[in-house]
């Protein structure tokens, strides 16, 4: 924009102009002067006479125009001024040789300076009568010669004045055009603001919900993954810690060994298991049970999973006809399920787990009820359940809370029952 501005021929032409305008008056009055002195018949003294005329000329033109600065060129009081003293030195000029209306054309360029155009067109006006006037003389009393003398000046005033209108009309849309490129200018750079603005709050946003989901992530499968591993080295610690058996009892030892194998095998397996879900996490894979069944099929697995891992009885329900959902919709299920189950193991000290997944309509329902303590602290309690809530809130689903003191949980999500596209 402002290669294009700086390349624009307004400013170019108006600085060229500017300068021709400064010239002008230099360049015919040393003419005038140099052809008004060649000429015989006159004097020292009308020579004297004209120098002098010359020097006041040139002092007024220097000091009235030339050593002006532009702006100031552009003040009207000032302009008038100095342009009704060139004319009255003009004339002066050429009431002593009329080869000095060569230097009185200067007065129709400066009266392009006169502000505004009316004025200027007064100008032109003012310097055509004097160039007229002194150049014929006084025109005859008859009606051609009046009519010829008077047919000039309103020519001359006419044309020139024209384009004075034209030059102030076109110096008018270059201001205006010069303000609308520096708003748009303003324009541009406000907006590289602002973009810039936006794409670091997209950047930090980026960041936020990737910690926001690799905190989710490690919760909902490698903390719960280290969790059981602990409580299966837990239990076989506890088998190996027992007392001694006697000689006799070799069987029973045996026994208690191959419990704590047990143990020690199903530790490694959630090892096992954790380490491909934080590969998979860490991927933004879906979790490794909904890669080969459907969402009851990984539910049902999890439930008995959790229920020989921790010896509390699950009860598993499908309700409604089955519909296969969108992955979002099937990992936020699952992640709340796994959540769900493994604070029932942690806090809630139950004997009976429910878990029923409801097709209806156009919404899917999870339930997870136990018979445990309850919470005494309402539903707001800790980083589990708040990462919960935005999961099922990310899909456009609400999860609501109810237990009390000794009468269990119930956690009940309702998600919007989005199916998955098929390509």
């Amino acid at each position: 924009m402002r290669a294009s501005t700086s390349s624009d021929t307004g400013p170019g032409w108006d600085r060229w102009y500017d300068r021709l305008l400064v010239l002008v008056p230099w360049l015919l009055l040393p003419a005038s002067t140099a052809i008004a002195l060649t000429q015989t018949g006159q004097t020292w003294r009308d020579h004297a006479i004209t120098l002098v005329l010359v020097g006041a000329t040139a002092g007024w033109v220097y000091l009235g125009h030339t050593r002006v600065p532009p702006d100031r060129r552009r003040r009207t009081l000032p302009m008038l001024i100095y342009f009704a003293g060139l004319l009255t030195l003009s004339v002066a000029l050429m009431a002593r040789d009329v080869i000095f209306l060569l230097f009185a054309i200067t007065g129709f360029f400066h009266a392009y300076q006169l502000r505004p155009w009316p004025l200027g067109a007064v100008g032109v006006l003012g310097t055509s009568i004097a160039i007229n006037t002194m150049a014929t003389a006084a025109p005859a009393a008859t009606v051609q010669s009046l009519g010829t003398y008077l047919g000039v000046i309103v020519i001359q005033t006419v044309a020139i004045s024209a384009g004075i209108v034209l030059a102030e009309r076109s110096t008018r849309q270059h201001e205006r055009r010069q303000q609308l490129v520096t708003r748009l200018e303003a324009a541009l750079e406000e907006n590289a603001g602002l973009h810039a603005q936006l794409l670091a709050q997209a950047r930090e946003a980026g960041v936020r919900d990737e910690r926001q989901r690799m905190a989710g992530e490690i919760h909902d499968s490698l903390a719960q993954g280290l969790t059981g591993i602990i409580t299966q080295v837990q239990a076989a610690q506890r088998v190996w810690h027992s007392p001694t058996p006697a000689r006799e009892d070799v069987d029973r030892a045996r026994e208690d060994v191959d419990r704590a194998r047990e143990h020690v095998d199903r530790a490694l397996d959630l090892a096992r298991e954790s380490l491909d879900e934080a590969r998979r996490s860490v991927q933004a894979l879906q979790p490794r049970q909904l890669e080969a069944a459907h969402l009851p099929a990984a539910l049902s697995e999890l439930a008995q999973r959790w229920a020989d891992d921790t010896g509390i009885a699950v009860r598993f329900d499908v309700t409604g006809e089955q519909v296969t959902l969108s992955p979002a919709i099937d990992v936020t299920l699952l992640r709340v399920a796994q959540e769900a189950l493994h604070n029932v193991a942690r806090h809630a000290d139950a004997s009976r787990v429910g878990l029923t997944l409801s097709y209806l309509t156009d919404v899917v329902l999870l339930d997870v009820r136990d018979d445990g303590r309850g919470m005494n602290g309402g539903s707001d309690q800790g980083f589990g359940l708040r990462s919960m809530g935005q999961r099922v809130r990310s899909v456009g689903g609400a999860m609501e809370i109810e237990s009390g003191p000794a009468e269990g949980t119930a956690i009940s999500v309702r998600v919007p029952a989005i199916p998955m596209l098929r390509s």
